[in-house]
């Protein structure tokens, strides 16, 4: 009776995916509606309580123009804490998103930047020094392939220790997601450029983001289920950094980012311009939803609107106290996840003193309100207390929303999604540019 009942349940989930695949291709082949896949993107952004497209057209000077936008809301069985765990709901989602975001743009397109998060995502800097033996010798890109090569497999050797670790000794198989240079000294001195220079002690610092399979292998079944190219999966924190950092004017940021969604909140420290890590947790908006569901004895939805209401400022004066308790156990909780996420970061002497915030679950101003009203920083390497802002639209470089709908900070993943994709776009369009292109387009997955 039970295998009957999993043959059954196979059935509908593999009847469930054709019909998503289906309508997504038909979309996709609507007459009147071209494609140019040299020039545009689409960035999926799957979060636990919406999915988010963004389509955008690549422009001759390297910026993007948003033409499209689209937004669907996610049920409560379709992920859990930032992971896909129904994919025939989350491709339907998905394919809905596309297509309100499609019919804005009046274009379909293929090549496409979907996001991964959840506290199984790994993102870390690793630092390696390499004796060369021929300090004479003039460094070249095959010697610098090597290198990086090597501190991408212990990085890969760490994130499989710490994710065994994290599961009580199972082995997880891992893929490197995203990779970013953040720092390269020759003999103590620090250079952009490396090739050509002579010198013994070379020193790389590279950020590595991996994922687990069985999560980027539902992100690639999605894809392919909506007939799209996969351009790249993306550490969503990392695109999150890559938003805020944009071209060369923020080389030298210093910041905290925080994106607090549905299921999880990510963290990225950035160091002068670098990726130093990402980390991530599984605090999210629906958490404080669901303590108000159990504080209070309501249903999710009454909860939510319970939420929503106290953060308008538009609850009766009897329901304040109790949604606010319940709130408040929740956000003691995700302040402690914060304080372990930033002691996480060692090597640095101190922590960035200004944090940007973006997300759905950062519109609760409760949040705002604890991470700049308390003493919570006082254990952390911080010189000062933080400065706490939510990171704008216009605050992306590089992208600009010609539809008029990215007003606020729940949209900034999606958008850095698009960053990301631009960046993959230019460094595996040729096989000319400048030597830093080239290992750029060396680290590119």
């Amino acid at each position: 009776m039970l295998n009957k009942l999993k043959s059954v349940g196979q059935q509908t989930a593999n009847k469930a995916l054709a019909i998503s695949k289906e309508k997504a291709q038909n979309i996709r082949n609507k007459s009147g509606k071209g494609r140019n896949s040299d020039n545009y993107l689409v960035a999926l952004d799957i979060g636990t309580e919406y999915v988010k497209a963004l389509i955008g057209q690549v422009n001759n000077e390297g910026s993007i123009d948003i033409i499209g936008v689209g937004r669907r809301h996610q049920a409560l069985s379709d992920m859990q804490a930032g992971a896909i765990s129904d994919i025939a709901s989350v491709v339907e989602n998905c394919d809905q998103a596309l297509t309100e975001a499609e019919n804005e743009a009046g274009i379909s397109v293929r090549q496409a930047i979907i996001g991964i998060a959840g506290e199984l995502v790994k993102g870390t800097t690793t630092t390696i020094r390499v004796a060369r033996k021929a300090a004479d010798k003039t460094i070249d890109i095959d010697e610098m392939e090597k290198i990086i090569h090597i501190v991408q497999e212990r990085a890969e050797i760490k994130a499989k220790q710490r994710l065994a670790w994290e599961m009580g000794g199972k082995e997880v198989a891992i893929r490197l997601v995203n990779s970013a240079l953040v720092n390269i000294e020759i003999d103590g001195y620090p250079v952009t450029n490396p090739i050509g220079f002579q010198g013994r002690d070379v020193v790389v610092q590279l950020y590595t983001a991996f994922a687990p399979m069985i999560h980027i292998g539902a992100l690639e079944k999605t894809s392919q289920e909506l007939d799209l190219d996969l351009l790249a999966v993306a550490a969503e924190p990392f695109a999150v950094a890559r938003a805020v950092i944009g071209d060369k004017q923020n080389q030298n940021l210093s910041a905290i980012l925080m994106d607090v969604g549905g299921g999880t909140t990510d963290i990225a420290v950035i160091d002068e311009g670098g990726v130093q890590g990402t980390v991530m947790f599984g605090i999210g908006g629906r958490a404080y939803t669901h303590a108000v569901e159990r504080e209070m004895g309501v249903s999710y939805d009454q909860a939510e609107t319970l939420k929503i209401a106290f953060g308008a400022n538009q609850l009766p004066p009897q329901k304040r106290p109790a949604v606010e308790a319940a709130l408040t156990k929740t956000a003691d909780v995700w302040i402690g996840g914060i304080e372990l996420a930033l002691s996480d970061f060692p090597k640095l002497d101190s922590l960035p003193h200004r944090m940007f915030l973006c997300g759905g679950g950062a519109s609760l101003d409760l949040l705002m309100e604890r991470l700049e009203g308390e003493d919570w920083y006082k254990s952390l390497p911080l010189t000062r207390k933080p400065s706490v802002h939510l990171i704008r639209p216009e605050q992306v470089i590089g992208i600009k929303d010609t539809t008029g709908k990215i007003k606020d900070h729940t949209y900034i993943t999606a958008m850095g999604l698009l960053r990301v994709g631009l960046d993959t776009m230019e460094f595996t369009s040729s096989d000319g540019g400048s030597i830093r292109e080239k290992l750029d387009r060396m680290l590119s997955v």
